[in-house]
């Protein structure tokens, strides 16, 4: 039996459309859902969706929920999480623990209580997991880590490099089935690129100054998303918004002086409400992107 599963922090379509055509499709794919996507990848996921229904795919989408929280209002989505503790995502203080918590964790706990796996492991047998790592030089450093790790409960599988397919291979086959390549997930992830941070909506821009600004307080080793400034570019991808006018002056200010403290505030004022009625972290960052702060 198989499983498959995402790899790369986005989905690997082209993995399962060529599987699907050599008549080898997976018995169940997993997608983990970290809470916080663009809307173009929640569309993206929505459409490959009815691709695996119509042609009797199982598809699954997970998400990690949080059991304790440091600091309330509780939190589901990592955005929600790197508000409430006034913290970056883990990548940009040098660790990879976010994909480990809001991809991995959810994709295995599920797995665990799959009945076919469960069949399977009480049998002696291990169930066969397919990583979409293609042979670029990002995946072949990720498949490297990962081939030397070895599991209990599952066999790992690199289709796409036992096919010697590149990047733009991958492309090509998605295109060539007549589907969109899926876009890059994230809009705050420190692994963003400039010309990534170009792109991106006016909203996603000021979700990045508002985590910025919200963990700058306790940062002391890095001095944004971008960790340090180099001779590229800066530590702080809100010095970048600002040099490439990517957001007026005086919104990229307002967030700075306003947003950390009306945060804290609701927090404060979350913590007294009774636990079963707390308004979530959610509630207040939907009321941030409306503009809708009330003034420090």
């Amino acid at each position: 039996m198989t499983a498959s599963a995402k790899g790369a922090n986005r989905f690997r379509s082209e993995l399962l459309i060529e599987l699907e055509a050599r008549g080898e499709a997976p018995d169940l794919v997993l997608s983990a859902d970290p809470g916080a996507e663009k809307p173009e990848t929640y569309e993206y996921q929505r459409m490959i969706a009815a691709w695996m229904h119509a042609r009797g795919i199982p598809y699954e989408i997970v998400r990690y929920v949080p059991r304790r929280f440091k600091h309330w209002p509780p939190y589901y989505s990592i955005l929600a999480n790197v508000l409430t503790n006034a913290t970056l995502p883990s990548i940009s203080l040098g660790r990879h623990s976010c994909s480990l918590k809001w991809k991995v964790a959810p994709q295995d706990a599920f797995l665990k209580q799959w009945a076919p796996a469960r069949a399977a492991w009480a049998n002696g047998q291990k169930v066969e997991r397919l990583i979409g790592y293609d042979t670029s030089p990002s995946d072949s450093r990720r498949h490297a880590h990962a081939a030397g790790l070895d599991d209990p409960l599952f066999q790992c599988r690199y289709p796409l490099r036992e096919w010697n397919w590149t990047r733009d291979r991958c492309i090509a086959r998605i295109e060539a089935a007549g589907l969109p390549v899926p876009p890059k997930s994230s809009c705050f992830c420190g692994a963003i690129r400039p010309d990534e941070v170009r792109a991106l909506p006016a909203w996603c821009l000021r979700l990045i100054v508002l985590i910025e600004a919200r963990a700058e307080p306790r940062l002391r080793t890095v001095e944004g998303l971008w960790r340090r400034s180099t001779r590229t570019r800066p530590g702080r991808i809100t010095d970048f918004i600002r040099a490439e006018r990517l957001l007026p002056e005086a919104e990229i200010d307002a967030i700075r002086r306003d947003a950390p403290t009306d945060l804290i505030r609701f927090q404060d004022a979350a913590s007294i409400v009774p636990i079963a009625e707390r308004p979530t972290m959610e509630e207040w960052i939907a009321s941030f992107n409306a503009g809708l702060m009330e003034a420090a």
